[in-house]
């Protein structure tokens, strides 16, 4: 045999045996995970809280590959290259912040990752931060290197909030139908709508124009499902006209404002208001800085006007309010004017995620969902609250947030390598 044949001979059987060994690896990591394997993370100790579940109990949870793999009474710390203690804590899914404002930068936006440690929300949603001309640089400078999770509605103002506190909306010329339904179209895995401001020093002259062009956008985008957020504080003319044109599924944010024009009169919610409910449109909080009051609300809640989102719309004036609008602040407040816990968690979790639409089993724990955890604790003993009209409250409790997990890995801890980045 020459030394060519050889060679061959040789050459042949190593790649023999290192295609088996890429089988057999190949194999390794496709077989399912047995019952000794070890996880990621495990947070143990907590009082789990999933309504999607009707699940509250003490569990643990193992974490593999970003997503929940197991929720059991007892999980061994042996089992965990990484553990977390939650004693004492409620363990939710990853809180959603239906309507923030984390356009950091510009605007009246902040870094959705930097708030983390007080929302303790693994998910924001972007309330308009952007428009048309905009919404190109959030989206591949700002939500793509963005930690935690964002989605957006898009302004229908092509400059978005970007000339805030100037109302973007006193030139009707901002607000390019075309632009925006391009935009949208193009961009359904991130936008679910479209985002309008309709207050009278917002819109000027232009009434409810601005909204109508919103709901055209959505429309013409050929998006479906894309829904339209309306913004109401001192609402221009007569506010049932507005409530009338919202479709299901539309957005109702800032439904319990006490700005002016709202849905509370003398003490009764708007008939127009409770039929727009009735229909399907979303009734979303978002406190703010001015858009939560103690008045209306409790009213609204006695008359079945309930809200199906809980949201903080935090923004660089907001945050720095006397009614300190962090989500879990207002989850709090909720939670003092009676509503359960379980539907305080779910409208922060479940509910916004149904909104969003875009990931399987999001705001949930069940097993296969996205490794998203709020780390929570119940403190109790006598505390104060105030609204945006400086109406205070007394309260007995409020909801400290702990620790945020996104994506399997804790926020503010060392990470193993490698980070999962974004």
């Amino acid at each position: 045999m020459d030394d060519v044949t050889r060679r061959s001979l040789l050459q042949g059987g190593g790649a023999a045996v290192a295609a088996v060994g890429l089988i057999q690896e190949a194999q390794a990591r496709t077989e399912a995970f047995g019952p000794t394997d070890p996880y990621d993370l495990i947070i143990r100790g907590g009082e789990v809280v999933d309504p999607s579940q009707n699940l509250r109990g003490r569990r643990d949870i193992g974490i593999r590959n970003a997503t929940i793999a197991a929720i059991e009474p007892e999980i061994a710390a042996t089992r965990g290259t990484q553990t977390l203690d939650a004693t004492g804590q409620l363990v939710l899914p990853g809180l959603i912040d239906y309507h923030a404002h984390v356009l950091p930068g510009a605007g009246i936006g902040l870094s959705g990752d930097e708030l983390v440690p007080y929302t303790g929300c693994t998910t924001y949603v972007s309330a308009g931060d952007a428009g048309a001309g905009s919404f190109s640089a959030f989206k591949h400078f700002g939500i793509a290197q963005s930690r935690t999770r964002i989605f957006a509605f898009l302004h229908i103002s092509s400059i978005g909030l970007s000339g805030f506190p100037v109302g973007e909306m006193l030139n009707i010329d901002h607000a390019r139908v075309d632009a925006a339904a391009k935009m949208l179209a193009e961009n359904p895995e991130v936008l679910l709508g479209i985002k309008v401001r309709e207050t009278l020093d917002v819109v000027g002259n232009n009434g409810l124009e601005p909204l109508k062009r919103a709901i055209a956008a959505a429309e013409r985008s050929g998006v479906a499902g894309a829904r339209v957020m309306c913004h109401i504080g001192n609402a221009p003319g007569n506010l049932a006209d507005l409530l009338d044109l919202l479709r299901p599924g539309d957005v109702l944010t800032h439904a319990y404002s006490g700005a002016g024009n709202n849905t509370v009169v003398n003490g009764k919610v708007l008939a127009a208001a409770i039929e727009a409910k009735k229909r399907g449109v979303l009734i979303d909080v978002g406190h703010g800085g001015g858009s939560f009051d103690y008045t209306i609300c409790e009213a609204a809640l006695q008359q079945g006007f309930t809200p199906d989102i809980i949201s903080s719309d935090i923004h660089s004036y907001s945050v720095n309010s006397p009614g300190k609008p962090f989500l879990p602040w207002v989850m709090s407040k909720f939670l003092n004017l009676g509503m359960p816990l379980e539907q305080v968690v779910a409208l922060t979790t479940a509910a916004p995620a149904k909104a969003i639409g875009r990931v399987p089993k999001l705001g949930t724990l069940q097993i296969g969902a996205p490794a998203d955890l709020s780390l929570v604790e119940i403190v109790e003993g006598p505390v104060d609250f105030v609204d945006t009209r400086r109406n205070e409250r007394k309260g007995q409790r409020w909801i400290k947030p702990m620790q945020t997990v996104k994506a399997g890995r804790p926020f503010g801890r060392p990470y193993p390598a490698l980070f999962n980045w974004p």
